[in-house]
């Protein structure tokens, strides 16, 4: 079959190397996969700098989450078992996580509907604890991670307020049904928040950037509000000034959503199936702006990687143009 591979760390489009490799042989509890849809992460990124928290041994293929077939011809969604992962045409996975890829879906859309937005789901429902007309914040809303926490926040019946870089960008998150978009490379996004809210600030805001982002959210949070951080795909991890957090009363919350999949699987599930029914009925549906063929998923990831794109990339085996 053929994968990519990773044989020394470094920028995704200088170390991704389309290989013909064999299948992955499944072990106890795993399960072999046929690759309809991989979808592209900013984890994947950083698993080929080297500077993911899971380090898989070299060389591995990276691509953290697949809509995929099993031999009975089964949709599910699935997080392939490092080092065999999603760039690729077949995959292992965890038999007991796998889950049912939705029917209002397709391949790529499936995908899609896992990671970012399982993460957003306990991010804002678990972690921040949205309510109904609050007004959520979301750094880098036309991204992949950003754009499942505007559609679930809309879908919270909140108000929500996406930061986002360029105009192209801006256009997006209006189509995704941000409230307000603010532009960070035109406009100040403190005055803009405040201005929005008469003064008051966001009441959560969701960071998957970190740097001068979560800077920014600490001068533009609400009374007792809460900030959910995400990631740093800025490349800058911020160090909270704890003394602010006190003085202005807001909570800082992190957000690990593969921590929820090995401690509580059974609330992964329950999400599961609520991000279901929201597909099915249209609330939420996936942006997927790029579906590339494998052979063209290094230069992709590398897109990704520098920021420019916008929704996720979707990587079709040959043979899968779905």
């Amino acid at each position: 079959m053929q994968a990519w591979r990773v044989h020394e760390n470094g920028e995704p489009g200088e170390v991704m190397r389309l290989e013909e490799v064999d299948r992955p042989v499944p072990g106890d509890g795993q399960v072999l996969l046929k690759v309809r849809a991989a979808n592209i992460n900013f984890p994947d990124a950083l698993l080929c700098r080297g500077q993911y928290q899971v380090r898989p041994p070299l060389p591995f293929t990276p691509g953290v989450e697949i809509c995929g077939e099993t031999g009975d011809g089964r949709r599910v969604l699935a997080n392939p078992m490092l080092p065999y992962g999603g760039f690729a045409e077949y995959v292992l996975a965890d038999e007991a996580a796998l889950l049912p890829a939705p029917d209002s879906l397709d391949d790529a859309e499936a995908a899609a509907l896992h990671i970012g937005y399982q993460t957003g789901w306990f991010g804002l429902h678990r972690r921040a604890r949205i309510q109904p007309g609050e007004t959520l914040l979301v750094h880098a809303a036309a991204g992949g991670v950003g754009s499942a926490a505007v559609q679930l926040g809309k879908a919270a019946g909140a108000r929500v307020i996406g930061v986002v870089g360029g105009p192209e960008k801006a256009a997006v998150a209006r189509g995704l049904g941000c409230d307000l978009v603010i532009d960070r490379r035109s406009e100040n996004v403190i005055g803009a928040v405040k201005e929005a809210t008469a003064g008051r600030g966001a009441d959560v805001v969701y960071d998957p950037v970190g740097g001068d982002a979560y800077t920014q959210s600490t001068k533009c949070i609400a009374f007792e509000g809460r900030i959910v951080v995400v990631g740093f795909a800025s490349g800058t991890i911020p160090a909270p000034a704890l003394n602010h957090a006190l003085v202005k009363n807001y909570a800082v919350l992190g957000l690990h959503w593969g921590l929820y999949a090995r401690k509580d699987p059974a609330a992964v599930v329950g999400c599961h199936t609520e991000l279901t029914r929201l597909a099915a009925e249209g609330t939420v549906k996936p942006l997927v702006s790029e579906r590339v063929p494998l052979k063209d998923a290094a230069d992709a990831v590398q897109r990704v990687a520098d920021g420019r794109s916008t929704g996720r990339i979707a990587v079709l085996p040959e043979g899968a143009a779905r």
